[in-house]
């Protein structure tokens, strides 16, 4: 059975990429709505139109006229400021709920953005169904297996974004020597690990002398369908230059940009990267 035209929702970062790139090589029928401000500007070789955040109107008119079935929403994007938006009719009536849905955090929102779609008959795929279930598996991904103790700081920094994610605050910490020297919030991911990297020396590692590791732990409370933790080779980069040995996630639950990359990135940079199983 022919798999329905897919209406990629694009935000920032190299996933919604990665998404089209599979579509094509599958020769699935693919239509983008870049979002503005977000978007990779090289999306533009695909099928789609640029539509603002508060356009929803235009959104769904669009994905209507192109045929799509279906949607999936990926990349980054930052919370907006409600009072700048300028949305079109559709986007003014659904925007009042939007902002109340916002005010109980970002779960909340998302699903609600969901419910927009969903109501007017679009299913929705997640990333990583998209890619081919492309997520962390159990064990060691690369040449390089973490030490116990090592072990240890992963499994405290995937508590702890567990912990901060029935919050509602974010997906990733870091945690060195059994310390936390940092948890992910709006920033995202890339600007956390910046944050690690300026930290005294005597706290973390070094590029000589790594130690300390990255966790990313979906929220508990969280639509896996829409934000899924990602990494790609930028992650493992900025990892590294923070010092750490390493980065790790919940099997299935962690979403790998091009597999073969991030192997040969985290041998290269002498990362381990690891799947732990859920709840150990």
């Amino acid at each position: 059975m022919t798999a329905p035209r897919l209406g990629l929702i694009a935000g920032g970062g190299a996933l919604p990429l990665a998404i089209a790139a599979r579509c094509e090589a599958e020769g699935r029928s693919l239509f983008v709505i870049r979002l503005t401000g977000f978007a990779d500007p090289h999306l533009v070789r695909y099928p789609g139109a640029d539509i603002g955040m508060a356009e929803l109107g235009k959104a769904l008119a669009a994905l209507k006229s192109a045929g799509c079935g279906a949607v999936c929403f990926a990349g980054t994007v930052n919370r907006p400021d409600f009072k700048s938006l300028k949305p079109d009719l559709k986007g003014a009536t659904l925007l009042p709920g939007i902002i109340a849905a916002a005010t109980k955090g970002d779960d909340a929102l998302l699903r609600k953005i969901l419910s927009v779609f969903e109501n007017e008959g679009y299913a929705v795929e997640g990333a990583d169904d998209i890619l081919g279930g492309e997520t962390l598996s159990q064990g060691a991904l690369g040449a390089f297996t973490p030490t116990p103790d090592q072990l240890d700081d992963l499994r405290k920094a995937l508590h702890v974004a567990e912990k901060a994610g029935e919050l509602d605050i974010g997906q990733g910490a870091v945690v060195c020597d059994g310390l936390v020297l940092a948890v992910e919030a709006q920033e995202g991911t890339d600007a956390m690990l910046n944050r690690v990297a300026a930290l005294p020396a005597d706290l973390r590692g070094s590029p000589a002398a790594p130690k300390g590791a990255l966790g990313k732990a979906p929220k508990p409370i969280q639509d896996l369908r829409v934000d899924m933790p990602v990494i790609g080779t930028r992650t493992l980069e900025l990892a590294a230059a923070a010092g750490l040995a390493g980065v790790g996630g919940v099997a299935g639950r962690l979403i790998l940009i091009d597999r073969a990359a991030l192997i040969e990135t985290a041998d290269r940079l002498g990362l381990f990267v690891w799947g732990e199983t859920h709840g150990e």
